[in-house]
């Protein structure tokens, strides 16, 4: 069998109406969905560890990705470092992640609408009130988790370091 970054994305990387078919079949199974979002521009051990705790909470765990459009507008223009397909192909290629879905929205709480997971996770730094999509998961009968993050590690401190590594 022959592996290909082509492949793994072919599997993975969803579109809205692929992605809400799929969970529709998952959730006939039974499977429970749980769903994160971000921007996961520099992988890191941080992000690694965040993701397999999050799908350690159902059965699929699906990641929503910033586009290149909305990182910029959140982050700025010299973000981000690493492209939407990069990013992409990166999660994919984690064993945890089931599916990755790309949003060009600032927030994902249309996306979430759309797939409504069973569990919405979010980093510990969120206040319920402030997760994007946390009222409509909670009213479809979901659940919010939050997962505390390993201190030290961040996209933009790394970014930072780089920066400074060059002067």
């Amino acid at each position: 069998m022959q592996i290909s970054i082509n492949s793994i994305l072919s599997k993975k990387l969803f579109d809205l109406t692929s992605a809400v078919r799929q969970l529709k079949e998952w959730q006939g199974k039974g499977e429970k969905i749980v769903f994160t979002n971000g921007v996961f521009d520099l992988i890191h051990i941080g992000h690694l560890s965040y993701l397999a705790e999050a799908a350690n909470l159902g059965n699929k765990l699906i990641v929503g990705l910033n586009s290149d459009d909305s990182v910029s507008r959140i982050k700025g223009p010299d973000r981000p470092v690493n492209d939407q397909k990069s990013r992409a192909a990166l999660l994919s290629c984690l064993c945890f992640v089931d599916m990755v879905i790309i949003f060009g929205e600032n927030t994902p709480t249309d996306l979430i609408s759309d797939i409504l997971p069973d569990i919405l996770v979010k980093g510990a730094d969120y206040a319920l009130e402030n997760i994007a999509g946390a009222n409509k998961v909670i009213a479809n009968g979901g659940e919010i988790k939050t997962i505390k993050f390993i201190a030290g590690y961040s996209s933009s401190l790394i970014i930072e370091k780089i920066n400074r590594q060059k002067h």
